[in-house]
Parts: structure tokens; sequence; C-alpha cells
């Protein structure tokens, strides 16, 4: 398996794992971010470090919010802040 389709699998399960809901492009048909709009934007960058990913999912538990899947990146839509997981 390529480490994207790891990286991918592995945020699926624990979203699972902590039931949290998340949007993935079988539920929507398309799905844009103004990015313009938001006050800031934070990247957090998986290297193979599962704390990553596991922090990112903790910001949407915080804020109970949703995790929206476009493409191999994922994100968290919150009032001004954008947060996004990316696999290096």
């Amino acid at each position: 398996m390529a480490k994207r389709e790891l990286f991918i699998k592995r945020v699926y399960e624990i979203v699972n794992e902590l039931k949290i809901p998340l949007i993935d492009e079988r539920v929507y048909d398309k799905v844009n971010f103004n990015t313009a709009a938001a006050v800031a934007k934070l990247i957090f960058k998986f290297e193979e470090d599962e704390s990553v990913i596991r922090g990112f999912l903790g910001l949407a538990e915080y804020f109970h919010t949703v995790v929206i899947k476009k493409g191999d990146q994922f994100f968290i839509p919150q009032n001004s802040i954008l947060f996004q997981l990316i696999s290096s």
C-alpha cells in the first residue's frame, strides 16, 4: 500500500474510534473552501507520527464539528479558522 493510502486508512480508523463525523466524496458532489475569508489557516503535516492525526482530530472533537475529506486532505472548518491535515 502506498504511503498516502495508509495515511487515509489510518485517519478513517481514528475517526471511527473517536466517533467524529466525517464527510467525504461518498456524501457530497463538490466542496470548496473560501480561504480568503479565513483569519488563519493551520496546516498539520503528517510524517509517520500518529499523534499529528490524533491532534488534528482532537480539534474536531473539541469544537464539536465535522471533518471534511477532499482528495487526500482533511479539513476542519471552524468560524474564521481552517484546519488542514496533509500527508508529506
